[in-house]
This record gives structure tokens, C-alpha cells and sequence, in this order.
């Protein structure tokens, strides 16, 4: 059963599922923010500061560090600042009036936003305070570093939206949560900045809801219980980025693996295997030369010649199909590969596992009829909701984008394919968030977001139709009537990427994986030497039946042994002391029942069938 999340369209597609009043509170507490770090610290440059998912945060260029009793000083001046219910006012203005504004109170930043702005668009900024006291013949202007009550004033280069007035604020529904460098544009020659983060919500509750949760989902980082777990690593000596799979972690990924491929023999796909470069020209071909080169790693020079290690799989694929002339009665093919990439990402944004350098993708390529292309997206939706829900991930978000202005491909292809993804769509019956214009340029596509135990939304599921590399690469089968026609091409990625899907089932079992996925199953708690023999005997038949079982050799004492398998999250644990042994029982307690008794090994393993099965825990 699959249960959607739904959301309100909100006014503007960037805001997509918020409201306009929670993005309007989160935009003004920025420029409060500013406000109040510019009243306390009048030396502070100022530079940009924009709403997010859960809050806000603002860019500063100052010669010292924030401490956290600045913070707590800031965050005081920002609840004064509400509780005067300052109004806000939109103001338009002619670029020249501003850029002399800008200049004359050296703010160096926002003459870089400005520079980017448009010749054609139109330029607002926005007062906290009155607009009046603003004026570039009044002073002195709290941009420019001084206050003069009562006619306190701040503004900023903003386009919106804002509240009325800070009094809108609920001065008891927001915080500041930390400090961290940024450079100025992402980008690491530019100057770093120092980058304050705060969430702000419409009533208190909803703030103390927020903070639990971001305290729930620390306990549930996956670096954290990665390390804990002994699951993976990710070793500086060999860069950032790259991923070690100790040996539970590289059981782990065997079983999703093995479970992914098998799930996909079932759906008729059959797999390829692709080397891990290639030469620039296929990457020129592809368009990624020219298009992605910022994401790809340096060229390699051999023997005269470029190679690139590849960012995607998709150009190798077409490769294998461009190797054989292909009829329509060939239709559909179905390619799939578990093929390892390799992008550049920035030092600054890798996390974990959720953004890595080098991750496996479980891509597949579907190459079919014009008339074939509904049926192919509604198998891929159910093949996507077969292992998403195996995974334990029933509650998801779609989203369909569709034609943007500038594009590739006809106009009636165009609509047949859009026209198909949204057939399959309603076939399953599934609700979906229609982002018009919002697709790539090469086609229309599908994204399905799954929800977390504890409620955050994760990008996973991606299906794209593409009418980009077939003419690239003038792909070619033989129609009905004997002509050379364009195959329909369609990319597909469930996990997305193998390495953050891993992280995503890390976070969302807190490291207390259903029986079929835990790196070992059963372990064996002798509680002394005697009882090693039976333990070898017990851990023979476990293994025999196909189970991941490991006897627990430390000699420590039995509660120890105990706390510890508890730690590790191992869920089954057996103990076996004298009359275990006398009884050819076991004494079992697991992670989520507890202690479940004495049992005979039978029972056990009938028990631990049907937990398999049902993809659940004892």
C-alpha cells in the first residue's frame, strides 16, 4: 500500500510545497538576523541570506569568529527587534540610485549581487524600519554601521517575499542553531565567509517539534552509526569522498545487490557491465563535455590520447546498442548496471555517504516504440514501488516536470511522452506535483521522493525520458516498414545512488535493520568455555540454513556480552550456558521483543523464516 504526501501548491514554483507565510517568517528572520548582527558588530560586511527548508541563515565577512555568546546576543537583539514591530516596506529603485547607495556604504557583496542582476529586471530592495530614515542624506544608516533611535532602519537587496512588519514574528518560534564557513559563491578562491543558520516557525510548538526531531535524526546520522556499526569509512589518506565498505557494511551491500538484481531478472531487464572511463570524444559526443565538465574529474592523458572517468553510464549504454543493428521487434529493451561514477564534488558539501565522490548507480536504460513508452513508465512505477517497499519506504512524494522553454525534440514527441508519463501516473492511481517547465531540456520526467521514519523527504527515484542522446548519437532501428527510425530512449534510477541510498536506511532504522538486511543475523553468547562445542554445533546448522551467524569469543561475562551485541544492534542474540546446553535449547531475546524465553533451535529458525519473509524483525 502506498500512502502519498501531499502538499499545497503554493503561489511560485520556487516555493513549490510551502506556504507563503512560513517562507515570508523564514525570509524576514534573515534579514533580522543582519539587522541585529550589524547593530552588535558594526564592522560586519553583509552578503546573503536567504529562506531553506527549515529555517534561514545569512553570510558575514568580519575579522573575528562568532562564539556562541554571540549568538546568544544576536539572537537577543533579534527578538528586540520583533518586539518593536518594525514594519517592512518594498521599495523599487533605479539601478544607478542604488549601485551609489551600495557604493557609498562599501558593501562589497552586494555590488557582486547586483553586477548579477539582469539589465531588464527590475531591482527592489527592502526596509526593516522606515524607509524615509533611509535615505542616502540621512544619517547615520545601520548598514553603514551606526543606529540612531528612534528611527532605526535597515534594508537590504532583496527581491522577496516578506511579513507586513517584524511583529508578525513569534518571538517564542525561532532560534539560532549554529555557525559555519561558507565561501562567497560556493566557491573556494573567493573570500570565506561566515555563515550563521537559524529556523524559524509560525508557533512555538512547531519549533520545539523541529528541534526533537533534529535531535532524533542526529542520533540517527549515519556517519555516527556508521563508525558504531562498523559498516563503512571514509579514509582521508585516500581522499575525500571515497567510500570503504568494512565487511558489514560490504555484506550489507551484497544483499541489496543481490536483491536488486534479482528483483530485475523478474521485470525482464538484462545487465550490463561498462568500463569505469573512456575516451573525451565519447564524453564530447555525449554532450557532457560541454555541459558537465565542471562535475568531472581532470582528463587523462595516455599515449596521446584523453580518457575521461565517467560522471554517468548512460553514453556506455548507448555504445552497447549502437554495437548491433536493432529491429522494433526487439522492443523493449531493458538494460540495467550497477555502474560506479565518479564526480567532482567540492570538499565543502561531502557528507557522509549522502554526497560522495565516487558512488554506484543503479542505472537502467530502456529502449523502446513511441506506442510503448506508457507501459514501459508504468512497469518501471511498479518495479520502483516493489523495492521501495521492501525496503521498508511505503510514503512518497512524486513529482512530474515537464517541457521548459529552451528544449530538444519535436513538439508532438514531446506531448506523447509527457502525455505517457502521466498515464502511467494515473494508472497507479498516485497523485503528483506537476512542475511545469521544470523538466531537462532533453525530456520530461518523473521523481519520487521517499519519507523517513522520522518524516524527512529523500530524493531517490528518477525516470527521464530522453531525446537527447539518441541524436547525439543518431541512434537507428529498423521499423515495421524497413526505415531507420529514432529508438525512444528512457533513464532509470531507483536507489539513485547505492552509497546514499545505504545512508538513507542507515538513518531511517537507526542502525536496527529488518532480519533480511542485518549484516549478522544471529549471535551465539557462550557463557563459558564448556559451552563453545554446542555453540560451534548451533552456529553450523544457523549457518546451513542459509543465516549470518557469528559465536562471540571474548570471554567477557555474559551481561557484557549482552550490552555489547545490544550496542551493535545485532538483532538476535542466544544464550547459551549449562542448561541450554542439557535442554538443546537456546535462551533467545531479540532487539525488538526482548527476551522471548527458551526455545528449541527449530522454533528459532521457523520464527526467524518468517521475519525473512515478511522483510521485519522478530
Amino acid at each position: 500500500m502506498v500512502n502519498q504526501i501531499k502538499y499545497p501548491l503554493a503561489e511560485s514554483a520556487v516555493i513549490e510545497k510551502y506556504s507563503q507565510k512560513i517562507v515570508k517568517i523564514r525570509h524576514t528572520c534573515a534579514h533580522i538576523l543582519a539587522m541585529a548582527v550589524q547593530t552588535l558588530f558594526p564592522e560586519t560586511k553583509v552578503a546573503i541570506g536567504p529562506w531553506t527548508e527549515t529555517g534561514f541563515y545569512y553570510d558575514f565577512d568580519r575579522p573575528t569568529a562568532f562564539t556562541p555568546e554571540d549568538l546568544e546576543k544576536i539572537a537577543a537583539e533579534m527578538g528586540r527587534i520583533i518586539g518593536k514591530n518594525l514594519p517592512i516596506i518594498r521599495e523599487v529603485l533605479e539601478r544607478s540610485e542604488i549601485t551609489a547607495e551600495i557604493e557609498r556604504l562599501n558593501q562589497p557583496y552586494k555590488r557582486s549581487i547586483l553586477e548579477r542582476i539582469p539589465p531588464d529586471e527590475t531591482i527592489t530592495r527592502y526596509f526593516i524600519g522606515s524607509p524615509d530614515a533611509g535615505r542616502s542624506d540621512r544619517e547615520p544608516s545601520l548598514i553603514d554601521g551606526a543606529v540612531s533611535p528612534p528611527e532605526e532602519f535597515w534594508w537590504d537587496l532583496c527581491a522577496g517575499p516578506h511579513l507586513n512588519s517584524t511583529g508578525e514574528i513569534n518571538p517564542d518560534a525561532f532560534a539560532l542553531e549554529s555557525v559555519a564557513g561558507a565561501y562567497w559563491q560556493g566557491d573556494e578562491k573567493q573570500p570565506q565567509l561566515q555563515r550563521i543558520y537559524g529556523t524559524a516557525w509560525q508557533t512555538p510548538a512547531e519549533l520545539q517539534n523541529y528541534l526533537q526531531q533534529k535531535e532524533e535524526a542526529q542520533r540517527r546520522d549515519h556517519r555516527k552509526l556508521g563508525q558504531q556499526l562498523k559498516l563503512f569509512s571514509i579514509q582521508e589518506d585516500a581522499g575525500g569522498g571515497l567510500v570503504f565498505w568494512h565487511p558489514r557494511g560490504a555484506t550489507m551491500r551484497y544483499l541489496i545487490e543481490d536483491y536488486w538484481r534479482q528483483a530485475h531478472l523478474e521485470a525482464s531487464y538484462q545487465f550490463l557491465y561498462t568500463p569505469h572511463l573512456a575516451n573525451l570524444d565519447l564524453w564530447k559526443t555525449s554532450g557532457h563535455w560541454d555541459f558537465y565538465r565542471d562535475n568531472m574529474f581532470e582528463a587523462i592523458e595516455l599515449e596521446q590520447q584523453s580518457y575521461q572517468i565517467k560522471p554517468m553510464n548512460c553514453p556506455f549504454h548507448v555504445l552497447t546498442y549502437q554495437n548491433d543493428l536493432h529491429s522494433y521487434r526487439e522492443f523493449p529493451l531493458r538494460w540495467a548496471e550497477l555502474g560506479t561514477v565518479y564526480r567532482y564534488e567540492r570538499s565543502g558539501v561531502l557528507h557522509g555517504l549522502m554526497r560522495v565522490r565516487g558512488f554506484t548507480q543503479d542505472d537502467a536504460h530502456i529502449f523502446c516504440l513511441p506506442e510503448q513508452i506508457a507501459a514501459e513508465i508504468l512497469g518501471v512505477l511498479n518495479l520502483t514501488e516493489k523495492i521501495l517497499s521492501d525496503f521498508g519506504f511505503t510514503n512518497y512524494q512524486i513529482n512530474l516536470s515537464t517541457r521548459p522553454s529552451k528544449s530538444v525534440g519535436s513538439d508532438s514527441v514531446w506531448e506523447l511522452a509527457t502525455a505517457a508519463l502521466i498515464e502511467a501516473l494515473n494508472a497507479k492511481k498516485w497523485d503528483y506535483i506537476e512542475d511545469q517547465g521544470g523538466g531537462a531540456f532533453y525530456g520530461p520526467k518523473i521523481d519520487i521522493k521517499i519519507q523517513d521514519a522520522i518524516g524527512r523527504m529523500w530524493q531517490c527515484s528518477t525516470i527521464q525520458v530522453d531525446f537527447n542522446l539518441p541524436e547525439r548519437f543518431d541512434m537507428q532501428y529498423v521499423a515495421r516498414d524497413g526505415s531507420r527510425e529514432r529508438p525512444i530512449m528512457i533513464h532509470r534510477a531507483i536507489f539513485g545512488s547505492l552509497e546514499r541510498f545505504f545512508g538513507i536506511l542507515i538513518e531511517n532504522y537507526a542502525g536496527d535493520f529488518p532480519l533480511w538486511l542485518a549484516p549478522i543475523q544471529v549471535r551465539l553468547l557462550p557463557v563459558s568455555d564448556e559451552q563453545q562445542h554446542y555453540a560451534l554445533a548451533v552456529a553450523m546448522q544457523l549457518k546451513q540454513a542459509g543465516y549470518r551467524v557469528e559465536i562471540d569469543k571474548s570471554g567477557e561475562r555474559l551481561g557484557k556480552q549482552i550490552r555489547t551485541g545490544e550496542l551493535e544492534k545485532i538483532p538476535v542474540l542466544a544464550v547459551i550456558g549449562k542448561r541450554e546446553v542439557s535442554s538443546k535449547t537456546l535462551s533467545v531475546r531479540t532487539r525488538q521483543a526482548g527476551d522471548l524465553g527458551s526455545m528449541t533451535l527449530a522454533d528459532l529458525l521457523e520464527k526467524m523464516q518468517t521475519a525473512i519473509l515478511s522483510k521485519t524483525n522478530l
